[in-house]
């Protein structure tokens, strides 16, 4: 069974740090792309950053300098490591997979085949 479960999320306050974990079981990462989003109450699905099947990364400009993308193809696992947490960025987090295909699609929901739960994040003082 293709399943993604994200974990990780949690309360910090600004300022903080998070890494979150993206279980892609079954999904061979060299053959596919990962991507995260975030959605917060009443805002649309919002593209935070990917990572290709060949390893090439992208970042909204808002997580750019903050949080960065990686992945061990041996564990089936992509990370999401988010410092630097500023309250706008609360929201639930999920990661999508789709086959292998453009950087371009990055940002883009409707390109993303698989999804998981989601894992909540919440940025307060």
């Amino acid at each position: 069974q293709l399943r993604l479960v994200e974990s990780g999320g949690g309360s910090v306050e600004p300022g903080g740090s998070l890494r979150l974990s993206c279980l892609a079981s079954r999904f061979n990462l060299d053959n596919y792309d990962v991507g995260w989003f975030r959605q917060a109450p009443g805002k649309e699905r919002e593209g935070i950053s990917c990572i290709t099947g060949g390893g090439r990364t992208d970042y909204h400009y808002s997580a750019q300098g903050r949080f960065t993308i990686s992945r061990d193809t041996a564990k089936r696992t992509v990370f999401l490591q988010m410092n630097n947490l500023k309250p706008e960025d609360t929201a639930v987090y999920h990661c999508a997979v789709r086959i292998r295909g453009s950087l371009s699609w990055c940002f883009r929901p409707e390109k993303y085949d698989y999804w998981g739960q989601g894992t909540p994040v919440t940025v307060s003082s």
